[in-house]
């Protein structure tokens, strides 16, 4: 049955539709069915026709009744006066009223301070991916859209170090998602073995990615090879564990670059043909042998070894790179790293191994077009560090931690508004969330734009606009942002109750503040005009639900990755670039080197009695997506608490055991979460759930829902970031853990002193103190 809507015998209406958001997923845009009867949804059930999820789906769609109709579900715009911030004291009002709330205000601080004075923060992987930037560029005029995330560590700089490593779009393992008929297509290979670092797509499906093909390539024959600190189902499966110390990734890859280098086993022909750098890359490897990785890492050399001689020499092999990466001071490194194990053992677009792409020419590219809205003079005063202004090519975003400096201090200035979109930082994603609160408090006004009243919300916004399920709007879904998309989806509305999308407030906030960017006068007639490139209209991608794309192999031999048609890579030397030629002009090292993380038992050895264990904190769990779900009982019944691992020998010198509160501490704060007693980490290692907090608790101030009481971001200090301004230290802390009576143990006033990081840091200095505390042990 593929039809868009079909009526079953009892007045049942069945609406064949992809899920994006909300609520939160990443773009995996998953086939399914709403079933509704009388206006109301009533079930979900698979699309066994989609080509890629076939049927499958996670416990978030499944749910999703249960999210559209839950009853902290926000349905009406709300407002309040500012003086009432954190308090519970909001009033129902019409778009009408909350727009012209929302106009008042913006013109006012436009005028009287410009427009760099209002912000954009965005969540990640809801559709406010897309719609967010336009909202800062094309309605409010201003060039500060950020995140709360330091370090900006999360997807953006994988990519942009994919522009510059390859000057393709994001890569992607190849699991057939391109063919009709799949893993049968006679074009396809299956891959000997997948590399998964720092991923766990069961949990997650990031990006557009869906887990489930993992099993199905694993009956097929592929054998997996996971880098991870903990070991994950797919760990426990896998044929190589390399059990890594948190943020040591680059000494990992570089050690697997010295075995396949050293024993000559890497891909001659491609390397030759298609690479730059490859005699100084060999040198900066040689620098790592086994016995060096397992010092650093405490990966057994035999187990490097062995995943680096399997990986290359089994053809094809594929390679999957995640957040973890990203969330490391050494991030741009292992990015790049990465990227130097995919090229020399000849992955790089074959049949079975990573796929490349051009990032699309619609969608994508349309919001940061949108930046030609921002008036020069407001785009010469983007709130990022005069340090990070140098690298070009970076993202249009201003720069997280630049934000809060600025914010707290007032230099260059101190913004004046705020609208959050799909993003819930005090709970989710702040390091230091207690600096965020209180740098926003006295903005003059703020906008908060999701589902449910969030603690971030609750604290400080001025106006609430509700934000529509996916079975409410009509929308596209587009996997990997549109930088790797192998089909567009069709999200297609099957209820209505009154909220809006993302678009769709963009839409009628531009048709008040910035008309001349804003022609379109329905969603349908934007989508329409988006995808005309791809000969189809936005109603017959409706019909139809799911669009494959075209997808061709080898395409560095073809001239497809380069607009001049040429073969090779987009690159400035047109191959892939072992070592950067543009990353000196930055004064940044051209080839990737390891930096011991910043505040670690070996860069600090005087911690290391106070805080004897490395934390590592935010992998995923199945029913919940980021901060969101904590209010619906289906999914707090597989989840109910918030999670610490320890380690058996650990927890039993701490005396704790499976159930009991544990309070995680260090010398920036503390948080406290459950224990779940488990060998899948590390006895040096614990790791922490992220995007807790309590619905269920008071929500107002001081309490917020418990936000801070569970939140391991307390834990993660602001502005250790990486030399280019990318990745930060959330899962390579140091921490002691110790039993506690429950959530109410936690001590918002821990530490009484705070704790001042050396400002004159630089990665030689770490770099030296680690290798002199190895060297002692």
């Amino acid at each position: 049955m593929t039809d868009k809507i079909q009526e079953l015998e009892d007045g049942t209406l069945l609406y064949r539709t992809c899920g994006w958001s909300a609520p939160g997923d990443h773009p995996v845009g998953c086939g399914m069915y709403l079933k509704v009867k009388d206006g109301k949804l009533i079930g979900v059930e698979g699309d066994p026709e989609h080509p890629i999820s076939q049927g499958r789906l996670c416990v978030r769609c499944l749910s999703l009744p249960e999210f559209v109709y839950n009853k902290d579900r926000i349905i009406k715009p709300m407002k309040r006066a500012r003086e009432d911030r954190g308090k519970d004291n909001w009033e129902p009002c019409s778009w009408e009223e909350a727009l012209d709330i929302i106009e008042e205000n913006v013109r006012h601080i436009q005028k009287d301070y410009g427009n760099e004075y209002c912000m954009v923060f965005q969540g990640t992987g809801r559709e406010s991916t897309l719609y967010a930037p336009a909202l800062a560029y094309a309605v409010l005029r201003t060039p500060n859209i950020t995140t709360a995330l330091s370090g900006e560590s999360c997807y953006g700089p994988r990519c942009n170090v994919a522009n510059f490593i390859l000057g393709a779009g994001y890569p992607e393992l190849d699991y057939a998602a391109f063919f009709p008929d799949r893993y049968d297509d006679p074009r396809y290979v299956i891959p000997q073995y997948i590399v998964l670092w720092g991923k766990d797509p069961l949990s997650s499906n990031p990006d557009g990615f869906y887990g489930h093909s993992l099993i199905d390539l694993m009956k097929r024959g592929s054998q997996f090879i996971t880098i991870d600190p903990r070991v994950t189902w797919l760990g426990a499966h896998a044929a190589f564990h390399l059990q890594l110390r948190p943020g040591t990734d680059v000494a990992v890859g570089l050690g697997l670059i010295n075995v396949i280098i050293s024993e000559d086993i890497y891909d001659h022909n491609f390397v030759e043909k298609w690479c730059y750098g490859f005699e100084e890359l060999k040198a900066r490897a040689a620098e790592f042998p086994p016995e060096k990785v397992e010092e650093i890492t405490w990966i057994p050399q035999e187990t490097l070894i062995g995943a680096a001689r399997a990986m290359a020499t089994a053809k094809p092999t594929a390679f999957m790179w995640g957040l973890a990466m990203d969330m490391s001071t050494n991030g741009v490194q292992v990015g790049h790293v990465f990227l130097d194990v995919c090229a020399i053992t000849g992955n790089l677009d074959v049949p079975g191994g990573v796929t490349l792409a051009v990032p699309a020419s619609f969608m994508g590219k349309w919001r940061y077009e949108c930046a030609t809205w921002v008036p020069d003079e407001a785009y010469d005063k983007q709130l990022i560090a005069p340090n990070l202004k140098k690298i070009s090519a970076r993202a249009k975003m201003a720069h997280t931690d630049s934000v809060l400096d600025a914010m707290e201090t007032g230099d260059p200035y101190k913004p004046k508004m705020v609208w959050f979109v799909a993003t819930n930082p005090l709970a989710c994603n702040a390091a230091q969330p207690h600096r965020w609160h209180d740098a926003f408090k006295d903005f003059e006004f703020i906008v908060a734009q999701d589902c449910v009243m969030t603690p971030t919300a609750m604290a400080l916004a001025d106006v609430f606009l509700p934000v529509a399920s996916f079975a409410e709007h009509d929308g596209i879904v587009l996997p990997q942002f549109g930088r790797n998309t192998h089909f567009l989806g069709a999200m297609n509305k099957a209820i209505d109750l009154g909220c809006k999308s993302d678009l769709e407030i963009d839409i009628m906030a531009g048709k008040r503040l910035n008309p001349e960017a804003w022609p379109w006068n329905s969603v349908e007639e934007f989508f329409s005009e988006q995808i005309e490139s791809l000969g189809i209209t936005f109603k017959e991608l409706q019909e139809q639900v799911v669009v494959q794309n075209t997808f061709e192999y080898y395409k560095y031999e073809k001239g497809l990755l380069r607009s001049d048609g040429y073969p090779g890579f987009n690159t400035p030397t047109g191959k892939v670039e072992l070592r950067s030629s543009i990353y000196p002009d930055w004064d940044e090292d051209g080839l990737p080197y390891f930096v011991e993380p910043p505040i670690s038992p070996y860069s600090m050895p005087e911690i290391v009695d106070d805080y004897p264990l490395v934390l590592t904190t935010g992998g995923r769990s199945h029913p919940y997506f980021h901060s969101e779900g904590r209010q619906m009982p289906s999914l707090r019944a597989i989840v109910p608490d918030p999670i610490v691992t320890i380690h058996p020998k650990t927890a039993e010198k701490a005396g704790i055991t499976s159930g009991d509160w544990v309070c995680v501490e260090n010398m920036f704060g503390q948080c406290i979460q459950r224990a779940l007693v488990s060998p899948v980490v590390n006895e040096r290692v614990v790791h922490c759930q992220h995007g807790w907090w309590f619905p269920e608790q008071e929500g107002q101030e001081d309490n917020l829902y418990g936000t801070y009481k569970a939140n391991p971001n307390n834990l993660v200090p602001h502005h250790v970031v990486g030399k280019m301004g990318w990745g930060a230290p959330y899962k390579s802390m140091v921490c002691r853990i110790y039993k506690v009576d429950g959530l109410d143990s936690y001590n918002p006033e821990w530490p009484a002193e705070p704790f001042k990081i050396d400002e004159s840091y630089s990665h030689d200095k770490k770099t030296l103190l680690a290798q002199q505390a190895a060297e002692k042990e």
